[in-house]
């Protein structure tokens, strides 16, 4: 069954290649959706795919990649679209 998680990460999460690395464990795990750093210095994506392929990538946003400092994560559960083809960083 496919599902959809939409996440929201604080702590230090930027300037750790915490997009790049999400992007890399989605590609590898078949999830699409995308990823981006936000102003107030979260990192937020949105996960789809099946269900442990989408848990694997929040539970690698628990914990980030080597030099992150997560302190906390919104997630939120949503209904999955299929709207995405791939998993894209977004800029900006």
């Amino acid at each position: 069954m496919n599902v959809r998680a939409h996440v929201l990460v604080s702590g230090r999460v930027q300037g750790v290649f915490f997009r790049s690395e999400t992007k890399r464990k989605a590609d590898a795990h078949g999830v699409t959706g995308w990823v981006r750093n936000l102003p107030d210095a979260r990192v937020e994506a949105v996960f789809e795919g099946e269900e442990e392929a989408v848990a694997a990538l929040v539970e690698f946003c628990k914990r980030g990649p080597t030099g992150a400092n997560v302190t906390h994560v919104d997630l939120t559960w949503e209904t999955c679209t299929g709207e995405f083809v791939g998993f894209k960083i977004k800029h900006g």
